[in-house]
């Protein structure tokens, strides 16, 4: 994590969906000036939940982290958050994690300065367990689970995510403006994980945006192909950081329609439409 008085913020997102259920959770320290603070945002497909703590009730020893009687890791998730209009308790274990070969910034993982690096801890493992939501059961047997996370000073001002996870694999992608040393630059991570292969397009690897427009990315990285379309683009209110203070809303769809596409050398490897992609749109176009 990053320290001194400068702006920065530290946070992961863990997802969990069954066949008709899906719950995000994100935990994230963040501080600005000498104020510290951290929060743990909950979201839905119907609703998304802002829980702020004092920065004192922020550990991490490895990879767990906890805030007051939260814990997260890579055996799993306890929640036990009340506050105003907001109850959750419950408990749900994880599988085997599938890490990612190497860091998904690849050589731009080395760049100490840059506005937000991107983690990702597990493209896909098993969800088992019950987390109630204001008195509402979230029940996950040999559910989908995914996890990354984030650290830096900001989230770019503009960006498109998206995550979804599908029989035989996953896949995830973001494309986002990238600031450095005074100029803007279109950075792009993705991987595609199907049948136990990964095929990743990144910026470092050649990749480069084709369109982003109307809510549909095309990213184009030799004989492969990548296409994600949002349909609708409505979402969830969430909080993120922009200079390490959580005064930025963006909109997240935990579960929503979304279509995919997927060629290489000229195959159609992926080629669906889902209702359980989770997508954040953040571009004006």
């Amino acid at each position: 994590m990053a320290s001194g008085k400068k702006g920065w913020f530290y946070g992961w997102y863990f997802k969990c969906q069954s066949d008709t259920q899906t719950l995000a959770v994100i935990p994230a320290v963040h501080q600005t000036g000498r104020k510290r603070t951290c929060s743990i945002q909950i979201i839905t497909e119907k609703q998304s939940w802002t829980v702020p703590f004092p920065g004192k009730a922020f550990r991490r020893k490895g990879r767990t982290i906890s805030i007051g009687k939260n814990r997260f890791g890579e055996m799993g998730i306890r929640l036990a958050v009340c506050a105003p209009g907001l109850i959750v308790k419950g408990k749900l274990v994880f599988g085997a994690l599938h890490p990612l070969r190497y860091s998904i910034m690849g050589p731009f993982f080395l760049i100490p300065f840059l506005e937000c690096s991107h983690s990702v801890w597990s493209m896909r493992h098993l969800v088992q367990g019950k987390v109630y939501v204001n008195g509402t059961a979230y029940s996950f047997d040999r559910a989908q689970g995914y996890w990354e996370g984030d650290r830096g000073r900001s989230f770019p001002r503009e960006y498109i995510w998206t995550q979804c996870s599908f029989p035989g694999g996953a896949l995830m992608l973001s494309v986002a403006d990238i600031p450095l040393a005074g100029f803007h630059f279109q950075g792009i991570i993705g991987i595609v994980l199907l049948n136990g292969r990964e095929y990743r397009l990144a910026t470092y690897l050649g990749a480069g945006k084709s369109e982003i427009r109307n809510g549909r990315v095309r990213v184009v990285q030799g004989s492969m192909e990548l296409e994600a379309e949002l349909p609708d683009r409505t979402g969830k209110p969430l909080k993120a950081p922009a200079k390490g203070d959580m005064v930025r809303t963006i909109h997240e769809s935990a579960a929503c329609r979304a279509k995919y596409r997927f060629r290489r050398k000229g195959r159609t490897l992926l080629n669906f439409e889902t209702d359980r992609a989770s997508f954040e749109y953040e571009y004006r176009s």
